[in-house]
């Protein structure tokens, strides 16, 4: 990982963010900028610095290595503040470059295959209770033709004659310090130690095609506006017998027209008359569970809020069902026909509050314009 890379800035995050900030920059620019996703020109590279980031920052140790000497390799600060970290890599990097020091993988050594994402849109209700759906989507897989050997039918991967089978190669580089050899991935078989000699046809040696891939999903009850679930071994093919990478199905919740909701708490808004509010009533009220009843006691104010035990969301983590809030507004109807303005002045005039001015510019007149 480069030590001039300020991962801080890759994420857009401040130096001292929380674990939290941190995930979701993460998050939020992996998907911006995955591939499959995002078709400009530097995605990709945008999408691997990314990952590099959170690679350093989402881990604690090497974060704190990081912020220590700029990098997250343990000999990054060799010789203290400074040092040979001031050549923009240690000691070990800029002789290493030359002669090839360090241990390097194996070239035939299986590896995993990439993860994908795949945006899921649900409807707020589907979001609550769950579904099953199935989804298609464009992946690398494995050829059937050869098999992932990328050879032809009937042929087999042969060691690399050029690098017998290491994947690199020593060139002599003349530097200012003499002539040196370094270590270079082979350009005949790049880097993987193979040499294929008749092509697979039909995936031209790769070992890989692009296939439309089918999976069935089961959305859980309760998820919530980008959350995240994974899906193993239905991500791109490995390589050398490795295993598939995953899928990441990020959810994107629509909006309700009727609710708000906050986790497992569903919030919902309902007029009543003044008439309801002050003589009580029994009303119907929709939740995500159907119509329920609700008793509105007399002298309600506005804003008040009542609690329906049950009728919110399900918690993901099988912990019981939430509440839904409901929180009254009592509206005054903008216009009195002649009964009803004669019964509320006599209202008035029982409770000691007779309004001052009965002409057009009285109190109950503004209810008949």
């Amino acid at each position: 990982m480069a030590a001039n890379k300020d991962y801080y800035d890759i994420l857009g995050v401040s130096k001292d963010a929380s674990d939290d900030e941190i995930k979701k920059a993460y998050r939020k620019l992996s998907k911006k900028y995955h591939p499959d996703i995002n078709k400009a020109p530097d995605a990709e590279q945008k999408f691997k610095d990314v990952n590099e980031a959170y690679e350093v920052l989402g881990d604690s140790q090497k974060r704190a290595q990081y912020d220590q000497f700029g990098s997250a390799d343990p000999n990054a600060g060799f010789g203290g503040q400074g040092g040979f970290s001031d050549f923009g890599g240690g000691f070990e990097d800029i002789f290493g470059s030359f002669f090839g020091g360090g241990q390097r993988q194996s070239p035939n050594q299986p590896r995993q295959g990439e993860d994908l994402q795949y945006q899921m849109s649900l409807k707020f209700e589907e979001a609550i209770f769950g579904k099953k759906t199935t989804i298609k989507y464009s992946r690398e897989a494995l050829c059937k033709t050869c098999g992932g050997s990328g050879a032809k039918e009937g042929t087999s991967p042969v060691t690399c004659h050029k690098c017998n089978g290491t994947g690199t190669i020593q060139v002599t580089q003349n530097t200012p310090l003499g002539r040196m050899v370094r270590q270079q991935t082979c350009d005949v078989c790049n880097g993987t130690g193979k040499e294929i000699k008749e092509k697979c046809p039909t995936c031209g040696g790769t070992g890989h095609t692009s296939q439309q891939h089918e999976v069935k999903v089961s959305v859980p009850a309760g998820v919530e506006d980008g959350q995240q679930m994974r899906l193993q071994g239905q991500g791109e093919a490995g390589f050398n017998g490795g295993p598939y990478g995953d899928l990441y199905i990020i959810f994107q919740v629509q909006p309700s027209d009727m609710y708000e909701r906050d986790g497992s708490e569903i919030y919902y808004n309902q007029t009543i008359s003044f008439v309801q509010a002050a003589l009580g009533d029994e009303i119907e009220v929709p939740t995500v569970h159907g119509k329920v009843k609700l008793k509105v006691p007399a002298g309600t104010q506005t804003g008040t809020n009542f609690r329906l035990k049950g009728k919110g969301a399900p918690r993901l983590r099988g912990n019981g069902t939430g509440d839904q809030h409901v929180k009254v507004k009592v509206t005054v109807p903008k216009k009195l026909n002649s009964g009803q303005k004669e019964a509320l002045k006599q209202f008035a005039k029982a409770s000691g509050e007779e309004p001052s001015g009965h002409g057009k510019s009285g109190f109950f007149d503004k209810f008949m314009n």
